[in-house]
């Protein structure tokens, strides 16, 4: 079916496509169409755009990523069917390791997303097909991760997540970056970073940030991590969302 370009909520009609294919091709799983209804309500009370609270947990994010030792961007169905370019683009500017991650966990699904990266002009993908090591307390197929990869990442960016894998990869010493739309879901509440945003925005607002900070001092980068308050920006994030009401 094709969309014109007329239609009020063109964008918002595009990417529900792009994940329909993405579940006729055996790579989106149907929990990840719930999941993204859930997130579009959300992205309503926004007002469909960056708030200044999520520009600057981007730029923050961006700062923690390019000081980290060994980054890690995790993707699973939705990211590989709305992001596939963006993600991989931003993981070569920030020297991050791309890793295929998922709850409903299946050989097939793997592949494809890792052929999918690929295709995106990834190098690398961690996480398919590998032996793997448990995540510490964590039973779901999300546990089970790449030893090369997020086991042993310093900093861990998981997108439309589990709760319960975020707080577990904090309770490694991890720093979880999240980009949530959900600024109450345990996912952003475990984050020390959390971003809330709409992924088709926030990656490309990354992209640019990563190009432009790139350079910066480290001194600088550490200057804004150090002053960022993630509890505060959640609740600016918050009112945000409340002034919509008014």
């Amino acid at each position: 079916m094709e969309i014109p370009k007329s239609h009020p909520r063109y964008e918002s009609l595009t990417y529900r496509h792009k994940l329909v294919s993405g579940l006729d091709a055996g790579f989106v799983a149907k929990a990840g169409l719930i999941a993204h209804g859930r997130g579009e309500a959300f992205d309503y009370l926004l007002g469909e755009k960056t708030t200044k609270s999520a520009g600057l947990a981007e730029r923050v994010a961006v700062a923690k990523l390019l000081l980290a030792i060994n980054p890690v961007i995790s993707v699973n169905g939705n990211v590989a069917a709305l992001v596939p370019e963006e993600i991989v683009n931003l993981s070569k500017i920030l020297g991050a390791k791309l890793e295929v991650n998922l709850f409903y966990r299946t050989p097939e699904r793997e592949q494809k997303i890792k052929e999918i990266l690929i295709n995106a002009g990834a190098g690398k993908v961690f996480g398919a097909g590998v032996a793997r090591r448990k995540i510490p307390g964590l039973d779901s197929e999300r546990g089970k991760v790449d030893p090369d990869g997020i086991f042993t990442a310093d900093v861990v960016m998981v997108s439309l997540e589990d709760g319960d894998r975020a707080e577990a990869l904090a309770k490694m010493g991890k720093d979880v970056i999240a980009i949530d739309l959900n600024p109450i879901s345990r996912t952003s509440k475990a984050a020390g970073i959390t971003i809330v945003d709409n992924i088709i925005r926030a990656i490309p607002n990354m992209i640019k940030l990563a190009g432009e900070m790139k350079e910066l001092d480290k001194r600088e980068l550490k200057k804004l991590i150090k002053e960022f308050d993630n509890g505060k920006n959640i609740e600016d994030g918050l009112k945000e969302m409340c002034r919509k009401f008014k």
